[in-house]
């Protein structure tokens, strides 16, 4: 089927989501069966206000740039589309030939990419959709990491590094530092920091996962362990950890227009706020909470290079399986081997990503719950690449 390609980016962005977005238009406008590469301008809600644009006028040189740009270059938004939403696209698929649709995003935006093929299917007209993973918090089935997670991953461990050496030589000042990294419903960020740590002594001292319910007391107790050990605590946790009765620690009810949480949104407290007051009201210690919120979402300085690779081809691959007749499937990266990094290709259907959420797996969490194992170390070592190593003194006394 010859006709225009459409392409989306919903939710929230990577470093590299526009790296997919590179790879659907080079390929898009590569094969003979897509005249044009179209682009909804706000994501799917671009869509339903028919706000499209031509990708295929736009200079090389910005397309070719696109690969190192952060952000959301189309721009997004949290618009989700419904069954009574379903005859408008319809309308606009037809308007302007649309036969080849692409949706760069997490699984809620998988689910529209299936409700939109799924309808177009049952309504005889023929459009084949495809889904170009994203997400920094690394929670989609089928794939063994997502595009922007090493990216994000790498922004985490630097970040912990760093202000942990910071709160190990200011621990006279500040006894703790509570660092809040982003994941709704998996821990996998979180437990990136896990990476900064060399020896037993090192940050982090404590990882809080949304997959291990929260107990205060256990918690505290573990805070009072370290702070006896080494003199200061290091302490992450994912902004959607949940005490046992699912309560989210940040307290938070606002919710996005996918009916997702948002922690710590309109002015309310995080996570990180709430971990900060507990402890100062435990031990009466002072310290710091570190919530860069959106940051590891968007630190093109901080990209890793194969990140940005594998996301565009995951593009170019979504566009040559769609010309090929392919449909409702979500391109994957499948993993060969961890030493030596090698991965291939793969798809999922779309109807298993939809929604749905990858937690991290057992393996990776440690006994007690509040740190991960060297088994996670293992995957996610090869995704980030090396650390700096920083210089530490000796001490050697005065005699």
């Amino acid at each position: 089927m010859k006709g225009n390609a459409l392409v989306a980016q919903t939710g929230g962005p990577t470093s590299v989501i526009n790296a997919s977005l590179a790879g659907i238009i080079a390929q898009g406008l590569a094969e003979k069966r897509i005249r044009t590469v179209l682009g909804c301008h706000w994501g799917m809600k671009g869509l339903m206000d028919e706000n499209l644009v031509d990708l295929g006028k736009e200079r090389a040189a910005t397309l070719r740039a696109l690969r190192t740009t952060p952000s959301s270059a189309l721009g997004s938004s949290r618009y989700k589309l419904s069954e009574q939403d379903m005859p408008r696209v319809l309308d606009i698929l037809r308007k302007h030939n649309i036969r080849y649709f692409f949706g760069i995003g997490g699984n809620d935006t998988m689910l529209n990419v299936h409700q939109v093929e799924t309808y177009c299917r049952q309504n005889g007209y023929e459009l084949y959709g495809m889904g170009c993973p994203k997400t920094v918090d690394n929670d989609l089935f089928g794939t063994d990491h997502t595009p922007g997670f090493p990216s994000a991953a790498r922004f985490v461990a630097l970040s912990v590094l760093q202000a942990g050496i910071l709160a190990r030589d200011m621990q006279h000042v500040d006894q703790f530092v509570v660092y809040q990294t982003i994941g709704r419903d998996a821990g996998w960020l979180a437990a990136a920091a896990y990476a900064a740590k060399k020896e037993e002594s090192d940050p982090p001292h404590i990882i809080l996962m949304p997959e291990i319910p929260f107990d205060r007391e256990t918690f505290l107790g573990a805070v009072e362990t370290a702070h006896r050990k080494y003199g200061y605590v290091s302490i992450i946790c994912g902004e959607g950890i949940v005490y046992a009765d699912r309560t989210p620690v940040s307290a938070s009810q606002v919710k996005d227009g996918f009916s997702n949480i948002e922690f710590g949104a309109m002015g309310g407290t995080s996570a990180a706020m709430m971990l900060h007051r507990m402890i100062g009201d435990a031990f009466k210690f002072r310290g710091e909470f570190q919530v860069p919120e959106s940051l590891p979402m968007c630190a093109a300085d901080r990209t890793v290079t194969v990140d940005v690779a594998e996301a565009f081809r995951l593009g170019q691959q979504a566009v040559r399986l769609a010309v090929r007749g392919e449909s409702g499937l979500m391109t994957t990266i499948v993993r060969r081997s961890s030493k030596p990094y090698k991965t291939a290709l793969g798809t999922i259907p779309l109807n298993k990503v939809a929604a749905k959420t990858k937690p991290l797996p057992k393996n990776y969490i440690a006994a007690g719950g509040m740190m991960v194992t060297e088994a996670f170390r293992a995957y996610v070592a090869p995704l980030i690449g090396p650390l700096p190593q920083y210089a530490r003194l000796r001490f050697h006394p005065v005699r």
